[in-house]
C-alpha cells in the first residue's frame, strides 16, 4: 500500500476491502423497484452472494430504501421527479408509489435486512443526501463502500459520485447493480470508468476479497 504524509493510500481491491474500513451498501432493493426492470430474479441472485460474503466477512452492512412522502407533502421537486418517472402532465395525476407502508416500498424478502443492519429511507437519488449515511460510516471509520443494488443509472451513478466527493473510496460491483434502461446504464458505467474515482469490478472477484470470519 502506498503511503504519503503517513496516510495509508489503498489502490488495488484488495486493499480496499478491509472489513474494518469498507462498508456494504444494497441500495434501493425494494420490491416496486425491482418490479420494473427487466432481470430482477438476476440482479436479486447477485446481490445475495454480495451480501452473503459481507456477512460472512463481518463486513458492516446498510441498506437503503427509496421513499415517498404523501402527496400532500411533496415539494416541487418530488412532483416533478414523479410527474417525469410516471411519463403525466399534472401534479394531479401523480401516484406516490413508495408510500412507508406500500408493498412495494418493502426490501424484497430474499435480502430481508439483519438486526445488526442498518436501514435508512432517502427522498433524493443519492444515498448520502439527507440522510444519517455518511455520519455512521466516519464513525466507524470506514473509508469505503460497496454499492450493489438497483438503478444503476438512476441511483447508483450519483451515490458514487456523491461518495467520492465525501472523501470515500466507492466499489462498484457492475453485474450486482441492475438497471431500467441498459444503454442508459452502460452510459454511467463508462462515465465512472472515464473519471476514475471508484472501483469498478464484478460479483466473482468481490467475493474472493472476503475471508470468512464469521462464527458459526
Amino acid at each position: 500500500m502506498n503511503t504519503a504524509s503517513g496516510l495509508n493510500i489503498p489502490q488495488t481491491l484488495e486493499e480496499v476491502c478491509d472489513p474494518q474500513r469498507v462498508a456494504l451498501l444494497v441500495y434501493d432493493m425494494q420490491v416496486g423497484i425491482l418490479s420494473q426492470i427487466a432481470n430482477p430474479d438476476k440482479v436479486t441472485g447477485q446481490v445475495l452472494k454480495v451480501l452473503t460474503a459481507a456477512r460472512d466477512a463481518c463486513v458492516r452492512v446498510f441498506f437503503s430504501r427509496h421513499l415517498s412522502l404523501p402527496k400532500e407533502l411533496m415539494g416541487v421537486f418530488q412532483l416533478r421527479t414523479a410527474m417525469a418517472w410516471q411519463r403525466v402532465n399534472s401534479p394531479e395525476e401523480v401516484n406516490p408509489w413508495f408510500l412507508r407502508d406500500s408493498p412495494g416500498f418493502q426490501i424484497v424478502p430474499e435480502l430481508t435486512p439483519l438486526p445488526t443492519e442498518g436501514v435508512f429511507d432517502k427522498l433524493a437519488m443519492s444515498a448520502f443526501e439527507g440522510t444519517w449515511l455518511d455520519l455512521a460510516l466516519r464513525d466507524c471509520g470506514i473509508n469505503a463502500f460497496i454499492i450493489v443494488g438497483v438503478a444503476t443509472e438512476i441511483g447508483i451513478e450519483p451515490t458514487v459520485r456523491h461518495g467520492t466527493d465525501l472523501g470515500y473510496i466507492p466499489v462498484f460491483v457492475t453485474d450486482a447493480c441492475g438497471a431500467g434502461k441498459e444503454e442508459a446504464a452502460t452510459r454511467s458505467v463508462e462515465s465512472l470508468k472515464f473519471t476514475g474515482d471508484a472501483i469498478l469490478t464484478d460479483t466473482e472477484t468481490i467475493l474472493r476479497q472476503f475471508p470468512k470470519t464469521k462464527t458459526k
